[in-house]
């Protein structure tokens, strides 16, 4: 059984979607996408998986059968761009799903000339960025030539142990999350799965977001990347300086990966096997460049410091589990609670959407994927997030502003 543990912050969070848009150069074949699905699922217990819930906590109570919900779209779209995927994207993430039944991931398929589009929508329980993409590349590859995923067992971080010792919590913080958890058990109440759906869905009736999908053209991109070599940065370095400048914040959250260093994880699993961590920058430059190497040191020396690294991770694992669980609905939906309003607010930013925050899932080349964009979730503590994607050379920038 796979307990959720450090995934336990997005259980009880609005807007933990997020999507992979796929093409693949392969006529619309019903029959073919149901059977690759059914082939993905058996390949993937988490797909097979609803929420469980005992005397422990929360858990991925895996079925014999797909919980995979396939939405058959009649709509012709003139490709990823187009704006009908971000309207059905936003109809299928305009309120919480009960992951009790409704398992946690969404295919939608669309016409494309001779071609299919596929929308998968993920709830981020059951994977991280790189985890879906990873996912729709399978899918695409069983759809296309017929070849079935390989079988993986998830197996996911479970403990503090399969963290590097030196990653503890910080003196400081450590002294708060414990005060918090104790402030909590005298508090001695506990906020339900079916009392959070009622508040989250509440909570989406007002909550906004613009979304937009921008294709970089051959010409940019390459410019790009060349005057990134030159300048020794990545191209993620550079989107961020850009962010800096303007939209003028001096912190942006960036997600990281950490599937290379954790050995909990399984080539091909499904899960979060990646971490977060804010980037802070408050060099008032009007110079990309200068801004671009300046964040590139700060990210490395981040990267190379464990506390730094396994810090919201670490801080997940020390809060007690139910006072986790009600760190939003405190902070953002009247849920009484001191404990959880603390941290709900002061560690998580949930009372309001004013950060910034990036997602690059890197660039890759594939047989089966013609292109690809990524539309990224919008924790309620975000006011603009940014994904980015690049496929074949095909660089898509997707965007979600909250209004």
């Amino acid at each position: 059984m796979q307990r959720i543990y450090t995934e336990r912050a997005h259980l009880m969070c609005p807007a933990m979607f997020f999507g992979i848009v796929i093409a693949i150069d392969s006529i619309f074949d019903k029959d073919r996408i149901l059977s690759a699905a059914d082939d993905l699922s058996k390949a993937h217990p988490f797909l097979q998986s609803v929420l469980g819930h005992d005397d422990v906590g929360y858990y991925y109570n895996i079925t014999n059968i797909s919980k995979i919900q396939i939405i058959f779209r009649d709509d012709a779209v003139s490709g990823i761009d187009d704006p009908i995927l971000l309207r059905e994207y936003n109809s299928v993430t305009k309120n919480e799903w009960d992951l009790r039944t409704d398992g946690m991931l969404k295919i939608l398929t669309f016409h494309y000339g001779d071609k299919t589009i596929f929308l998968f929508v993920f709830h981020h329980l059951l994977a991280d960025g790189r985890g879906a993409l990873g996912l729709a590349e399978e899918f695409a590859k069983c759809y296309k030539t017929g070849i079935v995923p390989d079988h993986v067992e998830e197996k996911l971080i479970s403990s503090k142990k399969d963290m590097p010792e030196s990653s503890t919590l910080p003196f400081v913080s450590k002294l708060l999350v414990k005060r918090a958890n104790k402030q909590w058990n005298r508090e001695n109440h506990t906020l339900t799965y079916d009392e959070y759906l009622e508040l989250a869905n509440k909570y989406y009736g007002s909550d906004k977001i613009a979304r937009n999908i921008k294709l970089e053209t051959a010409d940019a991109y390459t410019k790009m990347v060349e005057a990134c070599h030159e300048h020794r940065v990545s191209v993620n370095d550079y989107l961020m300086a850009q962010m800096y400048i303007k939209d003028k914040t001096d912190k942006i959250i960036i997600a990281y990966d950490l599937r290379k260093r954790l050995s909990c994880y399984n080539l091909g699993a499904l899960g979060n096997y990646s971490t977060a961590f804010s980037v802070e920058y408050k060099n008032k430059t009007s110079d990309v460049w200068k801004a671009a190497r300046d964040v590139h040191n700060i990210i490395k020396k981040k990267a190379d410091d464990p506390k730094s690294l396994y810090l919201v991770l670490q801080c997940y694992a020390d809060l007690e589990g139910e006072l986790l669980d009600a760190s939003f609905a405190a902070a953002r939906c009247g849920y009484e609670s001191k404990a959880a309003g603390f941290i709900g607010t002061m560690f998580f930013g949930f009372a309001e959407s004013k950060g910034y925050s990036i997602t690059n899932l890197g660039k890759f080349d594939s047989r089966n994927i013609e292109e690809a964009v990524f539309i990224p979730p919008a924790s309620p503590a975000i006011k603009k997030t940014l994904g980015v994607l690049t496929v074949n050379g095909k660089m898509y920038i997707s965007s979600a502003v909250r209004e």
